[in-house]
């Protein structure tokens, strides 16, 4: 049995996963997690409830955040919908909370001085709409300088709904 130790994390983030049930890595998990960790890209496909949202996750969090102060994002995951940005910044939350990560929300429908605020006090991960992302970007208060990972999630779903313009405006605000 492999365990998410012997796919290279860290303990502080085994723990974590320890307390919200996780017992052993998924099929997507024991693929995903080492290639993450070694920072290669990821096209990952597999049916809901499969740990997709740990498969992204936990690697770019061990490589991007644990340990790191929260200022300007590391990571950015984008999502097309708001009820799934809420459920991805939840999954951000649990499994980092014992190492203190920031995940800060951003999406329509919520009141801008809010999310301005969250940006402006530092995170380390942002979990976005598309729309609402480029909108931070445009008015600079969503800083992408210190950028290390970009996620993403039901990137089907994201060209299905029309975002092609927003996420390739997005791409095209990321530093080299």
């Amino acid at each position: 049995m492999t365990s998410f130790i012997d796919l290279g994390l860290s303990e502080s983030l085994s723990n974590a996963l320890s307390e919200l049930g996780f017992e052993e890595p998924t099929p997507i998990q024991t693929e995903a997690i080492p290639a993450l960790l070694t920072g290669s890209d990821v096209l990952g496909r597999a049916a809901t409830g499969t740990g997709k949202t740990a498969a992204f996750a936990l690697p770019l969090l061990e490589r991007h955040v644990l340990n790191q102060e929260a200022q300007n994002p590391k990571i950015l995951v984008l999502t097309p919908t708001r009820e799934l940005c809420l459920q991805v910044s939840e999954a951000f939350h649990n499994y980092g909370r014992l190492a203190k990560v920031i995940v800060t929300p951003i999406y329509g429908g919520q009141d801008y001085s809010r999310q301005i605020r969250a940006l402006r006090r530092g995170t380390h991960v942002v979990v976005a709409t598309p729309g609402r992302a480029l909108d931070h970007i445009r008015r600079g208060t969503l800083n992408l300088e210190k950028l290390q990972a970009v996620v993403l999630d039901e990137a089907d779903e994201m060209l299905d709904l029309g975002f092609a313009d927003e996420l390739d405006a997005i791409f095209e605000a990321i530093p080299e």
